[in-house]
């Protein structure tokens, strides 16, 4: 089986090398020339591919010749328009189907649910206003339009572990807000929940994926900061005014996904 990746960045990657581990021929794309050679090296056919969000320098034709074509780029809403996203969906999807892709997965993200101090389930009903994140919830729109593939798509939390380190953004700062439960995910049980995914064939569906324990900021800031000798932060806010939501896990655990990291107090970090 061929798997194309849409974005070997900080999860593209680790996924990339999981799916050869498991015996699968992987292809990919980079926004960056520098990265083509080093990405062979590693037995992945890659092509670089920029989408600003058109299409600039010429469409790449390898990774669309395959049988499941993971879609992993970042939608950038801080920094970029609402439709800036939505508009890169388009252009892969257009190509997608061009060359008779027959699965795709997509990776949206959690903040598409609006932070209402509710538990959000994939059942909620959304629309264009009341999600917490426009862009995503277009793209997946784009996305479901088409009939002609299989797509499933995975509603990731925050994607953490490893380098990165959620109490080291917030060290030393005062007036933290530390209250609200976190959403998190270690980046090993994405990669490998996208691959029992694949294995069974999960396909047509969308899931939320972060882990089953929802610790609060405050636990997650203090533990990162005595575990790792960093300070944690000088203060925390004292009325927290800012909603929140608490993402369920339940139809994902419903696949019988074991995860690595059940609770974010235990994940590991390498920085």
């Amino acid at each position: 089986m061929t798997i194309s990746i849409i974005g070997l960045g900080w999860l593209g990657l680790p996924l990339a090398k999981a799916f050869q581990e498991s015996g699968e021929i992987v292809k990919g794309t980079t926004r960056s020339l520098d990265k083509l050679h080093s990405l062979a090296d590693q037995g992945i056919a890659c092509e670089q591919l920029i989408l600003s969000p058109e299409l600039v320098g010429p469409p790449p034709e390898k990774i669309f010749d395959t049988d499941i074509l993971f879609i992993n780029i970042p939608p950038s809403t801080r920094r970029k328009p609402s439709d800036y996203h939505p508009r890169q969906i388009e252009i892969i999807k257009s190509m997608a189907i061009k060359h008779g892709i027959k699965q795709i997965i997509y990776i949206s993200a959690t903040s598409i649910y609006p932070s209402q101090n509710q538990i959000a389930k994939e059942s909620d009903p959304l629309d264009a206003g009341n999600t917490g994140n426009l862009a995503l919830f277009n793209a997946e729109k784009i996305l479901r339009e088409d009939k002609t593939y299989d797509l499933t798509i995975v509603r990731f939390g925050g994607l953490l572990g490893d380098d990165r380190i959620p109490g080291k953004y917030f060290s030393g700062k005062e007036n933290v807000a530390g209250q609200h439960p976190v959403n998190y995910i270690h980046r090993k049980d994405a990669a490998r929940a996208i691959l029992w995914l694949v294995k069974n064939k999960l396909w047509n569906e969308t899931y939320n994926i972060v882990c089953p324990e929802h610790p609060n900021k405050r636990e997650i800031f203090e533990k990162n900061a005595a575990d790792l000798g960093f300070p944690a932060p000088a203060s925390y806010s004292k009325k927290e005014t800012q909603a929140w939501k608490k993402i369920s896990v339940e139809k994902w655990k419903n696949t019988n996904f074991q995860f690595i990291h059940e609770n974010p107090l235990d994940f590991t970090y390498t920085g």
